[in-house]
């Protein structure tokens, strides 16, 4: 396999929200009955159980309105989008951002994630990330030929009020030649969220090994139980160099608009509008008019979503505790969780594979998250309450035909 090959088979794309019917067509160790119902994939959140903001539509068709002045519009934004944006995201993260030299609108997250990485990683760069999170980190962090640095966060025993990451690892990372150090807070797969010291000690270290940081923050506005929430920005202590990645896809249901935003340093801010400029050229033009709706919710229209999520999680939660060697971390933002499973007679890849041609369930391996991770899947239960613990059931019932 030459480097070129061999570089994009570890992009795999099957088990990716949304792509179900590229799944290998495998013989698997079939046991017992199917169970039958409606289908869950909780691969992603759905935006029928959860609609988009309200007006959002509106918006959008005001910006199809506008016609080519919203339609053809600067690489990076229109000019007084960024200007909202950036007021929105000055007072929600406590720090001032130029809208006009630190801030860009993407085409989602995921581009602004890819833009971050081309714009800071080279061939050869340390790149430090997290074990388990997001897992396209790991992906793109190869993709653009960096050597990976894992990072281990141990979520399960962590002290009160901490995520669990390894500082002292890190720091050992950071001396031994890390450039980049990428990571998602609240965490995906496990929604925890990262304490104020341990957000402190990162932008520290960071500064005083000068190394860059790139930190998703797409959950922070879906926070359980009134935990605090610390933004890496606002630090008083940052390296000069590190990017803030936003959007409103996810809590807000605006994913069908491919909507993100990324604000950080100068420097990369222009590195990352050079990139879009040859990948994408800008996000859509009419759906940036949506971004006016973001921080802009009708009263009480978040604390409902949060209140909503939380008792899905809370019933999920005690669903899987009836269960004996089944467990996860109550999720403290966002809406994953990681559950961890007792020891199988077959792989957590064939497992999953089982679990949705049985019963219509859709789940994402834990080995997506780190290749340690082989009895965890993840689910994103923004679903349909009733039809997510229906589904959970029927998954834990063939869970138990495969229990070693």
């Amino acid at each position: 396999m030459d480097q070129l090959q061999e570089k994009y088979s570890r992009l795999g794309v099957d088990s990716a929200p949304g792509q179900e019917d590229l799944q290998e067509k495998i013989e698997l160790d079939i046991r017992g009955e199917a169970l039958p119902g409606t289908k869950v994939d909780f691969s992603h959140g759905d935006v029928n159980a959860h609609i988009p903001t309200p007006g959002a539509l509106d918006v959008f068709i005001d910006g199809y309105k506008e016609g080519a002045n919203q339609a053809y519009t600067e690489y990076r934004g229109q000019k007084a989008i960024r200007e909202i944006v950036a007021e929105k995201l000055s007072a929600f993260t406590g720090s001032p951002i130029n809208a006009g030299t630190e801030i860009i609108v993407t085409p989602g997250t995921q581009c602004a994630l890819f833009l971050a990485m081309g714009a800071l990683v080279g061939r050869g760069d340390k790149v430090a990330i997290v074990e388990p999170d997001y897992f396209a980190n790991r992906k793109l962090a190869e993709f653009f030929d960096g050597d990976i640095v894992p990072i281990q966060m141990h979520y399960v025993n962590a002290p009160h009020g901490t995520a669990g990451i390894d500082l002292t690892q890190l720091e050992e990372a950071f001396k031994n030649g890390v450039k980049l150090f990428l990571f998602s807070n609240p965490n995906n797969p496990t929604g925890v969220i990262y304490s104020k010291e341990e957000i402190a000690t990162i932008a520290s270290l960071a500064k005083k090994y000068n190394v860059s940081l790139i930190v998703d923050e797409l959950y922070s506005r879906q926070i359980f139980d009134n935990r605090p929430y610390t933004h890496l920005r606002a630090q008083k202590e940052i390296p000069e160099s590190m990017v803030t990645i936003l959007g409103p896809s996810k809590t807000e249901s605006l994913s069908g608009f491919r909507l993100g935003v990324a604000f950080g340093s100068k420097y990369i801010i222009d590195r990352m509008e050079k990139l879009q400029a040859i990948v994408s050229l800008r996000a859509a033009g009419y759906c940036q008019a949506v971004l006016k709706t973001w921080f802009n919710e009708p009263e009480g229209f978040m604390a409902a979503r949060i209140k909503e999520h939380q008792d899905i999680r809370d019933s999920i939660l005690a669903l899987l505790k009836t269960v004996p060697g089944t467990s996860a971390r109550p999720t403290e933002g966002g809406s994953y969780l990681f559950v961890e499973l007792p020891e199988l007679t077959v792989s957590i890849s064939d497992f999953v594979k089982i679990v949705r041609k049985l019963t219509n369930t859709t789940v994402t391996t834990g080995t997506e998250f780190g290749p340690q991770f082989t009895n965890h899947f993840r689910i994103n239960f923004s679903q349909n309450k009733d039809d997510a613990l229906d589904a959970i059931k029927r998954l834990l019932t063939v869970m138990e035909r495969y229990r070693k």
